[in-house]
């Protein structure tokens, strides 16, 4: 007999992450669900605030016994990644989540699942609902926009906020207490079009790129999986090589801060050319099946000539700049901590392309835990784009968190999971932006952690969500909650 999610336990925290689940959240998408958590904040009679960021903070006061325990912030945010197959019909502006469960598993199905941060939202409401749980003074702190360049956290007053340690519940692995993040910076390449009509008789092909894992451009950048913008502009150069053509548009990758699974390139060719390309694409399909053989079994590449009208291509020194780009802009990990074994130190990720009527966008997310090394990245990616006669324009610049050896939460923390499980927590840094950073730098006093529940493929259609291990860690936080005094 299948379970429904009204069966799960614990079932205030299922309840709150189904009904969040029916509320489209992505990112810039967050009116509804902001509003929808000052409704509850009124339902329940607790203190709300809503800036103009439609950032939400909740307040609750101490239960009996704690009024003299520090406040604590419990952090999460409210926007998801938007993530879906080609072929998948899904509006995420309109259209609820469709849960499923499999074994200890939560899906949605065939689009991102959204605990990546609804889980916590989720921990928060079932807290603030309950009645009998003990804890000290809370603040819920749920920010917007954190998949996409953290304006939320950016925007935050801390004048609102008076709690001295800070929970965030943004981490994707039970068991590993979170205590340093990289810092980053989002990177535009933008790269004007010449136009030019297209010659009488061309033919039109696409190539794509397909079949790749993909995921989250920090957690899984150490992984080798294939960038498929990087892959593409291999491809094209090499075709380059054998066969003249001009490209009509480049598009691939939906989010910054994946790691792109799709890339489509539209170009035009002279008549004659099919079994050129046939044989260089079906060279190359071997080769990154060779080459992604442990990373991404599954990748395939397809060539298929389209019957289009099509008016006009870009100029040969467009194309050229186009594929000079896709195979220049830094990409990968760059170095490796000396420090912390197995940590990524410092990568960039060019996961979004695309192509308007005026100009092509590379879009990439830059990490780096040293902030000396965000901008060596920048400045690299700075000169490729002047090589190219192209803008790099950069946003989104947020500050690392750095180690605290005197944290007083951190300890305790695992004190009790050692208490409760037997077994010490594993202390980690991760290359990975988590919006500690941000409060570190406008409220320094607070003393800072971050954990969650056991997720996987983040930031893909394979999201997935463990419910033994979300019921394990909401045991978790209340005994820490219950030990704050």
């Amino acid at each position: 007999m299948s379970l429904s999610i009204h069966q799960l336990k614990p079932q205030s925290v299922f309840y709150y992450f189904e009904e969040i689940s029916k509320i489209p959240h992505g990112s810039g998408n967050e009116k509804a669900i902001s509003d929808y958590l000052v409704a509850f904040a009124k339902q329940h009679h607790l203190e709300v605030i809503q800036d103009a960021a439609m950032n939400i903070i909740i307040k609750k006061a101490a239960s009996p016994g704690y009024e003299n325990a520090p406040t604590v912030i419990i952090q999460g945010h409210m926007d998801m990644v938007c993530e879906k197959n080609k072929d998948t019909v899904h509006d995420f502006e309109n259209d609820p989540l469709q849960l499923r469960i499999i074994d200890d598993m939560l899906y949605a199905t065939n689009t991102t699942l959204g605990a990546d941060n609804g889980i916590a939202i989720a921990y928060a409401l079932a807290i603030l609902a309950a009645t009998d749980i003990p804890h000290p003074a809370l603040e819920v702190l749920i920010t917007t926009e954190e998949e996409t360049g953290m304006g939320g956290a950016m925007a935050i007053d801390p004048s609102h906020l008076k709690g001295s340690i800070l929970i965030n519940i943004d981490s994707e692995e039970e068991g590993h207490l979170l205590v340093s993040c990289a810092g980053g910076v989002r990177t535009k390449h933008i790269l004007p079009i010449v136009w030019e009509d297209i010659q009488e008789n061309a033919v039109i092909y696409a190539i794509r790129i397909r079949g790749l894992k993909g995921g989250h451009s920090g957690m899984e950048i150490d992984k080798g999986r294939g960038n498929a913008n990087k892959l593409m502009g291999r491809i094209l150069n090499d075709l380059s090589t054998v066969c003249s053509f001009q490209i009509i548009d480049i598009n691939g990758g939906s989010k910054m801060n994946a790691i792109p699974r799709e890339c489509d390139v539209l170009f035009a060719v002279a008549p004659g050319t099919e079994e050129v390309l046939k044989a260089k694409v079906e060279e190359w399909g071997l080769l990154l099946k060779n080459e992604l053989r442990t990373s991404d079994p599954d990748v395939f590449i397809q060539l298929d000539e389209l019957n289009r009208a099509i008016q006009r291509v870009f100029s040969p020194d467009t194309t050229y700049k186009a594929i000079a780009s896709l195979v220049l802009i830094p990409n990968g990990v760059q170095t490796m901590s000396m420090d912390i074994p197995g940590l990524v130190e410092s990568s960039t990720n060019l996961g979004v392309v695309t192509t308007d009527q005026e100009v092509i966008r590379f879009e990439s997310a830059i990490r780096s835990s040293v902030k000396s090394l965000k901008y060596k990245i920048l400045n690299e990616a700075k000169m490729v784009a002047k090589i190219l006669d192209c803008e790099l324009k950069a946003d989104s610049d947020y500050p690392e968190w750095s180690y605290n050896p005197d944290s007083k939460i951190r300890p305790l923390f695992q004190k009790v999971y050692e208490e409760k499980y037997g077994k010490e927590a594993k202390i980690i840094a991760i290359h990975a932006g988590v919006e500690c950073g941000l409060f570190k730098e406008k409220m320094e006093h607070l003393d800072m952690i971050s954990f969650g529940p056991n997720m996987y493929d983040v930031h893909t259609p394979n999201e997935h969500l463990s419910i033994s291990s979300t019921e394990r860690t909401w045991d978790y936080l209340l005994a820490v909650l219950k030990e704050i005094k």
